[in-house]
């Protein structure tokens, strides 16, 4: 959940460091730090503090480091809090080796004992610091910098991503991966390591993904990775195919106001790729999934974690709905310990927007272990998910730095309108002239949205209205439920506003205890065959005081009879109303955070890639 970096080459290695870490703030984190081999002192200089980038950077202006090659770290606390203390890098206690680690040490107090009955003391908290003791340790009895590392990962169990350096050996950088993400970029007498492309991106866009259980020795002019066994392997080069401008606000307050803009070329650049240009269905890259396949298969299981869920959720209701195929759904997390009742005839549709998502990994690992075929939803091209699943859609988002997810949920509901036509289809149970309508439909999408961008203004008006409130209810039936779960989620994520989603028929079964005189309720009502008993709802609330805001389709003009104010989306097929009725949504918690003085970017206590269980 946390960043790492590194450099090794002829430039000072400081201002690499803290680029890519300034790259890397999206994921979220709560320190930041360096090491350093300063030549001239022939030590490893630590430089690291509580807090933001620019903090580090500061601390670094004021007591300089330099050096041809480093190490660097965004820390999102585990294991202590927040401190100077507990951030990364973590030195052994000979100040010989120096370590970054994203991840969990699962067994450190195992090691923390054994080391301290060796006479080690520990300046932290944290589970890295064992691994760095643990490297001094065996450093000292071998003298083999990487004998030293091949034997700290015999000793340690958990997911880790790990960076050291060495004050004996300052040519090179080891690095070495399980279950969290570490690219390394190769540049000309310069190479580079990362936990993602942003990092590194200014400089290199030829890169390789490392794999489990690999080490990499990385120098100025060479990278040389091992297997488990010490053996030396050939990786391939992937050169990544988007620019630092991708990755940049463009002019833009926030990057997530920038994502939510482009949401009308991310829906675009999906329809214009999966449309076959006959009109006669979808097509889905290389993935065989045609009617033959689709006999064999008689459940689906969507699993995914947060904003990836509520997406899946989308495509759970509508592939019940045109495709008649039973469809299970669940959160990652949950899905991993209930030994679900899956097989061969399953098919596993797991979606993350970083193909790193711990919990869905190891949910997509076992549906595999239980024989099912998993068709993996990702927006990383050569993510983890990406490379492990049996077939990929990827949702062409492009890189999405904000750690609210906008434009990578829209991309994956796309894909499950996508994925839903396209079993439909081969399932016989929608027509071609049912499809066709539907295709047309959906082809008016990018413009759509566009439309109700149009409209922030009046959405940000609505967020002045309603700065105040404290508790904040969304309410809606069928498909719109499951759009306002999505928005409750953002309002919390980025507002810190309580906010609870209900299922609008539930309300009176309990939660219409909590409405009062001017708690906000936010009712989506976008379903017309649902539409009357929706308003019947929102008329109970409002005789409870509640003011309400209702997302509506344009045409609907009853709303205005019930609501204290009113957003219209355009009017479109009733299974794509969750796109558009989701972007006012966005622009609402974007605006309530923005209002409140919230960083949000970087919202307090999230990580974008959350690569911890």
């Amino acid at each position: 959940m946390c960043g790492i970096v590194g450099y090794v080459g002829g430039r000072n290695a400081v201002p690499v460091l803290l680029q890519g870490l300034k790259m890397l703030e999206y994921r979220g984190y709560d320190s930041a730090g360096v090491a350093v081999f300063n030549s001239k002192a022939g030590e490893i200089k630590v430089c690291k503090t509580k807090g933001r980038v620019e903090n580090l950077e500061s601390k670094l202006y004021d007591s300089p480091v330099a050096g041809k090659i480093g190490i660097g770290h965004t820390r999102w606390a585990t294991h202590g809090v927040p401190s100077d203390e507990n951030a990364h890098p973590h030195f052994s206690s000979s100040e010989k080796i120096a370590v970054v680690h994203n991840g969990i040490i699962e067994n450190y107090v195992v090691i923390r004992d054994f080391l301290r009955g060796q006479g080690y003391e520990f300046v932290s908290e944290t589970d890295t610091e064992c691994v760095a003791q643990l490297a001094g340790y065996y450093y000292s009895k071998s003298g083999s910098f990487l004998d030293s590392v091949y034997r700290v990962l015999a000793k340690v169990d958990g997911s880790y991503a790990l960076a050291l350096v060495c004050a004996d050996c300052p040519d090179k950088i080891i690095t070495v991966k399980k279950n969290c993400p570490l690219i390394v970029g190769l540049g000309k007498g310069e190479n580079f390591l990362a936990s993602d492309m942003p990092a590194i991106l200014k400089y290199t866009r030829n890169t390789f993904i490392m794999e489990d259980n690999e080490v990499a020795v990385i120098e100025k002019d060479s990278v040389k990775v091992y297997n488990k066994k010490k053996e030396e392997i050939q990786k391939e080069v992937y050169v990544v195919d988007w620019t630092i401008e991708a990755a940049e606000k463009s002019g833009y307050e926030h990057f997530m106001l920038k994502e939510i803009y482009e949401q009308p070329k991310v829906v675009s650049d999906n329809l214009n790729r999966r449309f076959k240009s006959d009109g006669t269905g979808i097509r889905l890259d290389s993935i065989k999934l045609g009617k033959e396949e689709l006999e064999g298969i008689n459940q689906i299981y969507i699993v995914a974690c947060g904003t990836a869920y509520y997406a899946g959720l989308v495509g759970k209701f509508l592939l019940e709905k045109m495709a008649r195929i039973h469809v299970n759904s669940d959160v990652a997390s949950e899905f991993r310990y209930k030994d679900p009742l899956i097989d061969e005839k399953t098919l596993v549709i797991v979606i993350s927007q970083s193909g790193e998502t711990a919990d869905t990994l190891e949910a997509m690992r076992l549906a595999k272990r239980k024989g099912s075929r998993v068709l993996a939803v990702v927006n990383v091209v050569g993510s983890t998910i990406a490379r492990e699943a049996n077939d990929v859609i990827y949702t062409l988002a492009g890189p999405e730095i904000a750690v609210a997810s906008t434009k990578a949920f829209s991309a994956q509901v796309v894909a499950m309108f996508l994925l839903t036509l396209h079993i439909s289809l081969e399932r016989g149970r929608l027509s071609l002239e049912e499809f066709r309508e539907i295709k047309a439909e959906m082809e008016l999408l990018p413009s759509h949205i566009n439309t109700i961008l149009t409209s922030a203004p009046n959405i940000k008006h609505f967020m002045e209205k309603y700065i105040g409130s404290k508790n904040v209810f969304y309410i809606g039936r069928g498909l719109d439920y499951v759009v306002c779960r999505e928005g409750s989620l953002k309002l919390k994520e980025i507002a810190y506003l309580h906010s609870e989603p209900y299922a609008a028929g539930e309300l009176k079964h309990g939660p219409i205890a909590l409405i009062e005189e001017s708690t906000l309720v936010i009712g989506v009502a976008t379903q017309q065959n649902l539409f009357a008993k929706t308003m019947s709802n929102i008329k109970e609330v409002k005789a409870r005081g509640a003011r309400v805001l209702i997302i509506a389709m344009e045409g609907n003009r009853e709303i205005e009879n019930y609501a204290d104010d009113y957003i219209y989306i355009p009017k479109t097929h009733p299974v794509l109303t969750p796109l558009l009725a989701n972007i006012p949504q966005q622009l609402f918690a974007y605006y309530m955070a923005v209002g409140l003085g919230n960083d949000v970017d970087k919202p307090r206590n999230l990580a974008k890639s959350v690569t911890v269980e």
